[in-house]
Parts: structure tokens; C-alpha cells; sequence
């Protein structure tokens, strides 16, 4: 139990590297959320510093999901073992993976290094799923790509990407019969992971519903 609080500190800490904040003050730009809403997230920097800043931070986000929930664990276990004597129906190695995964947007949502006030998490969590679910990380990219381009609301791409992913999941593996490792464990952190990138979101989601929020039409420098 000592090795397992170890990986989920890690992640933590991985998650917890407050990429915009460092790269806008890299930048001599000052604190991010101090500008534009605030949010110590990639898209908030893609308005405020550009698109190749932004881009950077939002990779660099999505890579701290990738190492926390695929590399992470496998620095102490075998991947086909578990650390601890398992109490849940879950009975693989993915559950070690979706703690360590979760830990890291836990810190990038609520970073140790700047207060405790990050991001929102979307592109950690989306680099947990790409270290989970490949495929249903796709569908999520190809969903927020549809939105956005249809009505260039990054909030309203980013929530519904990730309700896409509990669904393609579901629909592989009951509708066309993939067999998904891991699938009794994952789809369950994915309907966690929806709703917790729904639940950060909640205010775009005042403002969405009352016609008030932002899109991203443009980023600076680019007009």
C-alpha cells in the first residue's frame, strides 16, 4: 500500500505542473489567470499568447496524462499484477492505471505549485484516455473537431468529447462486440471522467445556456 500511495503522489505532482502558468511567465506575460477567464488552461492561453504557445501547453497537458496513467505505475508493478490485495469487481491492472490517472488531473485541475487553482483538466484527462483507450480517444478528438468547427465553443467541444467516450466504449464492446480490455473497469472511470470535465465546465455552461459564452474565432497574432 505504501508503493501504490507513492504512484498516486507522483501523479499528483505530474499533474500538479502548472504548464500555462509556466509558460506565460516564460513568455513575459505575467500570471495567465489574471487575463482573459482566468482559467489556467491551454485554451485561455491559445487567446491570450497564440496558437504555437498555446499548443504547447495544451501537448504538455495531455503528456502529463499519458506518463502518469500508462508509465507511472509500471515504475513499481508488473502490468499484469495488482499492488494490493483487490476488494473491488475490478480485476486488473487498469484500476492501478485510472488512480494514477486520476490523481494527475486531480493536480492539474487543483495544482500543488499555484494555489491549487489550475485548469480544468480536459487535456490531462484527455491523456489519460489516450493511455487507456486509444480508440475512444479518437472518437473524442474527431467529436470536439465536429463541434468546434460548427460553432467554435472549445467548452461545448470539450464536454462533449468526453461524454463520448463512455458511449463509443459502451457501443464497441456490447454493439459490435469488441472485446476491450480492461471494458468493466474503464467504462466506469470514463462515465467518472464525463462527469467531472462536465462538472468544471459548469459555468461555461450557465453561459452557454444563457448565450454569453466566449468563442474562439481567432487567436492572437493571427488576425
Amino acid at each position: 500500500m505504501e508503493n501504490l500511495a507513492i504512484v498516486i503522489l507522483l501523479s499528483y505532482i505530474i499533474g500538479s505542473i502548472p504548464t500555462s502558468i509556466i509558460a506565460t511567465k516564460l513568455a513575459d506575460a505575467g500570471d495567465i489567470r489574471k487575463f482573459g477567464s482566468g482559467n489556467a488552461g491551454g485554451t485561455n492561453v491559445l487567446r491570450m499568447l497564440g496558437w504555437k504557445i498555446g499548443l504547447a501547453v495544451i501537448l504538455f497537458d495531455l503528456f502529463k496524462g499519458v506518463v502518469a496513467t500508462y508509465y507511472v505505475p509500471q515504475l513499481i508493478w508488473n502490468p499484469h499484477t495488482l499492488p494490493f490485495n483487490n476488494l473491488t469487481p475490478f480485476q486488473d491492472f487498469t484500476i492501478v492505471q485510472i488512480i494514477c490517472g486520476i490523481a494527475a488531473v486531480f493536480g492539474h485541475i487543483w495544482t500543488l505549485f499555484a494555489g491549487f487553482k489550475g485548469g480544468k483538466g480536459v487535456a490531462t484527462g484527455a491523456g489519460m484516455v489516450l493511455g487507456l483507450a486509444p480508440i475512444e480517444f479518437v472518437v473524442a478528438i474527431v467529436v470536439f473537431a465536429i463541434v468546434f468547427t460548427a460553432w467554435r465553443y472549445v467548452s461545448l467541444g470539450s464536454i462533449l468529447a468526453a461524454m463520448a467516450i463512455p458511449v463509443t466504449m459502451f457501443i464497441r464492446e456490447n454493439l459490435f462486440h469488441v472485446d476491450i480490455p480492461g471494458y468493466h473497469t474503464l467504462v466506469y472511470f470514463a462515465v467518472a471522467v464525463s462527469l467531472l470535465i462536465t462538472y468544471t465546465h459548469r459555468e461555461n455552461i450557465k453561459r452557454l445556456l444563457a448565450g454569453t459564452e466566449n468563442k474562439l474565432t481567432h487567436f492572437k497574432g493571427t488576425r
